[in-house]
């Protein structure tokens, strides 16, 4: 046999790198000499992420620290929600730390002072600013820290500078913007700083400036404080300018002077604007590009012909390019939008000269609009992207993979289908499929544009097919939403086939599937299951007709094959969550998180209690059901006290979808948990790519 410590160091360090930091240093080391020599070594311990050990507690922590607390300069504890306040105070035990985030973790303006205060090489920040916190409680040996700090990412809870105004040597500002436009109590918050909040912010070396709002009044407000700095005097380094805002956010005068500012005096990399500060206006035409690597026009009404006339010069070459947001732009590829209906064909040359020229992008989102390809022999929207060999995220509406002949035939039905605006609630049971559904399946997949599109893309890792009129039961800061609309008419002929055309992506991690009608049973999950054996996200959302879930049988056996399986989210009505379901779940023992969003959706207490009972990974739990309130919190308490001491890191919602008082349960859910699996959003070229590590 083959004795592991007789690899060569080199081996056996690439070996151990894959190892979680605390199993190295407080379990692995211990095991031989050798070993104790290689997991201390200067490769392992120079960068430590503890953003995803959900096992990891104080007391690991705080031996980790003391091990090799001087040996770390790179610590990553984002989102490390479970851990108490009192965590923080053993990172002083990393002298030479260099970057440093905190996202996620409870930190007191005095924590924060007396930790700072030790970091004298600290270069890189990321906190969070939570109500209480006051920066006249920082001590000068903190704002000397601070003053070094070229880095730094901002989560704000209430209206603040944080310590912006502290770090006077910022090249890199990163600012998330998550205030509620209403306390607990219900009082109107207004979005006015703090007294003592009056200092200015240093700008001037400023490279990149990126900021994300949440939805509310308020965090229109405060962004507003921060840019006013920026309309003052434009960074003459300013590379990257992005602000990623919903719905309306309107420009004034300051805003319009900040960027005729940058019109004349930058050269940008990045570009990411509020919709309304370009639909309309000719800044596009003025702006000057360097070597662009990013760019967002999601949600804009930014046309075609402008696209390729204003952001790509004409088509000229634009290989640095890697990363394009056009979600929601529905005239993105069509030549002018002044008189041309959003389901109109879209003309493939304006998408040709995209392609031509963008040939290196990694990363685009065509989502939420309606892209219909004509029925010209070589022009279909899939044809054209298969020529992206670079491609590892994609979105696309579901309305655009569709055939153009099988879009014209009528769908098949079956006479048990119920329609989808009269859904009601029907006994699920074990559904049947035809064996060989998939022999049928491949016969028509072969010859299909999707077919061919995803044999070409063999590298992608990020899949989002969502439907082009699809909107999530479960919005951020609103009641749940109860009724939906119907899907695209050229949509009505996307399902099975083209699900299981899917399975070809060998290497795919993360799947959205969102408003695919035709789903008449499901069988493309289970070739997915079987061939993607990478898969750690998966997203299914009103899957088939409204009235059923129709694919109950192939999602079972579809889970017994994805043991990697980290993430799953389900939003579909009329979801049964019982004893089969959760069995067929139990397979996939690398699962870690669960959200299940279901009008009228039922669960047996039972069943998620013994899943919770075999899935030791588990450390999410999210149901917003049709049960009674009364049902979900019994089920909540019993979760909670069976598994919280073993699970840290547990955190339990399950709550009536349709109840009042859930935008305030929502409320207190991990930013972590909320952003990247609970709230339903598509995620493709969301951000720069890189923008935070």
């Amino acid at each position: 046999g083959v004795n592991l410590m007789e690899f060569s160091d080199e081996i056996l360090l690439h070996i151990l790198s894959y190892v979680p930091c605390t199993d190295l240093v407080l379990n692995v080391r211990r095991t031989c000499r050798k070993l104790a020599t290689l997991c201390l070594d200067k490769s392992l311990t120079h960068t430590v992420l503890l953003q995803k050990d959900y096992k990891v507690d104080k007391d690991k922590v705080k031996q980790l620290m003391r091990d090799i607390g001087k040996e770390i300069y790179q610590l990553n504890m984002a989102g490390c929600y479970w851990l108490p306040s009192s965590t923080i105070d053993h990172v002083t035990r990393c002298k030479n730390l260099v970057k440093l985030n905190l996202s996620g973790c409870h930190v007191t303006s005095l924590r924060l002072s007396k930790m700072l205060s030790s970091l004298q090489h600290l270069r890189s920040l990321a906190i969070d600013v939570n109500p209480g916190f006051d920066a006249s409680q920082l001590s000068s040996e903190c704002k000397a820290t601070l003053s070094r700090v070229s880095e730094l990412k901002q989560t704000l809870y209430t209206p603040s500078y944080g310590v912006v105004p502290c770090c006077t040597s910022l090249e890199k500002l990163l600012l998330y913007f998550e205030i509620l436009d209403r306390s607990r109590e219900g009082f109107m918050l207004s979005g006015q700083l703090m007294v003592g909040e009056s200092n200015v912010p240093h700008y001037q070396n400023l490279r990149i400036f990126y900021a994300r709002l949440a939805p509310g009044y308020v965090n229109q407000e405060v962004v507003r404080l921060y840019l006013a700095v920026l309309s003052d005097r434009t960074p003459e380094n300013l590379h990257a300018f992005l602000i990623s805002a919903p719905g309306s956010f309107a420009e004034t005068g300051a805003t319009k002077n900040l960027l005729d500012s940058m019109a004349r005096n930058v050269r940008l990399d990045a570009l990411q604007l509020p919709k309304a500060w370009i639909n309309g206006s000719g800044l596009l035409q003025h702006l000057k590009f360097n070597n662009p690597f990013y760019f967002s026009f999601s949600r804009c009404t930014l046309s075609g012909g402008h696209l390729i006339q204003r952001v790509i010069n004409g088509g000229k070459d634009l290989k640095s390019l890697t990363s394009l947001n056009l979600s929601g732009c529905v005239h993105c590829l069509a030549p002018e939008s002044l008189f041309r209906k959003a389901e109109d064909d879209i003309d493939s040359s304006i998408l040709e000269s995209l392609v031509v020229s963008c040939c290196n992008l990694r990363h685009l989102n065509l989502s939420a609009a309606h892209h219909h390809s004509s029925e010209n022999i070589g022009n279909h929207l899939c044809q054209l992207l298969s020529r992206l060999k670079h491609l590892l995220s994609l979105a696309l509406p579901v309305c655009s993979i569709t055939d153009v002949a099988a879009s014209m035939e009528k769908p098949p039905t079956t006479p048990n289908l119920v329609p989808q605006t009269f859904g009601r609630k029907v006994r699920i049971g074990i559904q049947t499929y035809p064996k060989n559904l998939g022999d049928q399946a491949n016969q028509k997949m072969e010859s299909s544009v999707f077919w061919a599109l995803m044999g070409s893309l063999r590298f992608l890792e990020t899949l989002e097919i969502i439907g082009s009129s699809f909107s999530s039961a479960m919005p951020r800061n609103e009641p749940a939403i109860r009724n939906s609309l119907p899907p695209c008419v050229r949509a009505q002929s996307v399902g099975d086939s083209e699900v299981a055309a899917i399975s070809q992506l060998t290497y795919l991690q993360s799947l959205t599937l969102a408003q695919l009608p035709n789903v008449l049973t499901g069988s493309g999950l289970i070739s997915i299951g079987l061939q993607c054996q990478h898969l750690r996200t998966l997203s299914l959302a009103n899957l088939g007709m409204m009235g059923k879930m129709v694919y109950m049988s192939a999602l079972m056996d579809m889970l017994k094959h994805c043991r990697c399986l980290r993430d799953l989210r389900l939003e579909q009505p009329y979801f049964c969550a019982g004893a089969q379901f959760f069995q067929a779940l139990s397979h996939c023992s690398s699962l870690q998180r669960l959200c299940i969003v279901s009008r009228s959706g039922t669960l047996q207490s039972d069943a998620v209690m013994s899943f919770m009972a075999n899935c030791l990974e588990v450390i999410m739990c999210h149901m917003f059901m049709g049960e009674s309130l009364t049902v979900c919190k019994n089920l909540q308490q019993s979760i909670v006290r069976s598994f919280q001491a073993e699970r840290p890191a547990l955190n339990v919602v399950i709550f009536p979808l349709l109840h009042e008082d859930l935008t305030e349960v929502i409320r207190d859910v991990p930013m972590r948990h909320l952003d990247e699996i609970t709230l339903f959003k598509s995620r493709v070229a969301e951000e720069p790519p890189n923008l935070w590590w």
